[in-house]
């Protein structure tokens, strides 16, 4: 047996420490609270909330106004109706919609939305597709192929890669 594994006896009682009565008690003066100050004195503290007079965290975040969450996925927006205007039998790729000027940028992510009418059969490859997009494509007797993003969460909007890494990722994922 060790001093660590001395316990007190099953149903016994410690006496709460009683401060403020004289030097000889241990907690004598000033009881433990120190000198001076806030915590030195009678009454209730101020609470969790108060931040000793600076703006409190409560009021100093954007609640009332919304926030912009950074983590956020922003898609690069293509409407059906855009895609009306492409020949039949057309494979619609990201770096297709570049080159007819339809998105800026082939490596970022591309949602195809279902506004318009879609009367040609087209093979249209995206990160996302709205439900009524799809349905309007494969109507159309078209096919939708839906492309994993390459990167997911905070990655996928705030690192940015370079193309070399791109290709190292798209070779991996076919």
């Amino acid at each position: 047996m060790k001093l660590h594994d001395l316990k007190p006896d099953k149903g016994s009682r410690k006496k709460r420490t009683r401060v403020g009565r004289g030097i000889a008690a241990g907690r004598g003066k000033t009881a433990g609270r120190g000198q001076k100050g806030q915590g030195a004195r009678g009454g209730k503290p101020k609470g969790a909330y108060f931040e000793g007079g600076q703006l409190p965290l409560v009021r100093r975040l954007p609640f009332k106004r919304g926030f912009n969450n950074i983590f956020r996925i922003e898609y690069q927006v293509v409407n059906v109706e855009a895609l009306a205007e492409l020949a039949d039998g057309t494979v619609v790729t990201p770096a297709f919609l570049k080159e007819q000027g339809l998105i800026r940028d082939a490596d970022r992510p591309v949602v195809v939305l279902g506004s318009g009418d879609l009367s040609k059969k087209l093979t249209v490859q995206a990160n996302r597709f709205s439900k009524s997009a799809n349905e309007k494509i494969t109507a159309a007797g078209g096919s939708v192929e839906v492309k994993p993003l390459l990167l997911k969460g905070a990655r996928a909007t705030v690192k940015k890669l370079r193309k070399s890494e791109i290709a190292k990722l798209q070779q991996s994922q076919s």
